[in-house]
């Protein structure tokens, strides 16, 4: 029987586990919370992710865990989310993915790893992050009125990477590929620009 966490959400019993898809995902609770539809499953809590470490956020050690978060915080020069934490902040890395339903794209998984301390001197850590956004035209069979969406919502997918996976969602090939120019901002707010190449590797299943 399913039982209710303290923060509101579906614990499922044991034995079974949450796998979404990325499509899923995006479209079934991302497109839903977004446009304040029902959702499949109360399964996904919101969740501020940056006001707490990766380790410290609510969920299963050593599970996958999703949640519903918001992209309030801007940098002050510019539109980059602020992703700064106590111990240290989230940065992207590699290329941003579409996610595709019927070969049209109806949102984006950004990939973000998770360092300690203060930019540009952090230290790297095997936490990841994927970020789901929906895609500016989301050409769907269902049609809300833009109007009524509620927020600037994303949905994160945090886990810790295992080392020695061959199949490590972060590559070392998606990471030698990216070079960015990004603003960076610690939690006191201490912002700079940094010229970035990343050269380290670094719905219920019934």
């Amino acid at each position: 029987m399913e039982k209710m966490n303290n923060l509101g959400v579906v614990r499922l019993p044991p034995g079974f586990r949450f796998h979404p898809t990325d499509e899923e995902l995006v479209v079934q609770y991302l497109r839903r919370k977004v446009y304040a539809l029902p959702l499949p499953a109360s399964i996904i809590p919101d969740l501020d992710v940056c006001k707490s470490d990766p380790w410290d956020l609510p969920g299963e050690s050593g599970q996958e865990r999703y949640f519903f978060s918001t992209r309030e915080a801007k940098y002050p020069n510019g539109n980059r989310s602020n992703r700064a934490t106590l111990s240290g902040y989230w940065k992207a890395t590699g290329k941003d993915k579409p996610i595709l339903l019927s070969k049209l794209v109806v949102g984006m998984k950004k990939t973000l790893v998770f360092y300690r301390g203060k930019p540009p001197h952090g230290s790297r850590t095997d936490w990841i992050m994927h970020e789901y956004r929906l895609a500016t035209s989301q050409p769907l069979p269902l049609k809300p009125n833009p109007a009524q969406a509620k927020g600037d919502w994303v949905l994160c997918r945090i886990f810790l990477k295992k080392r020695g996976n061959a199949n490590a969602v972060v590559s070392r090939k998606e990471e030698e590929e990216e070079e960015e120019e990004e603003v960076i901002c610690d939690q006191n707010q201490d912002c700079r620009m940094i010229n970035s190449a990343i050269t380290r590797s670094g719905k219920p299943v019934f």
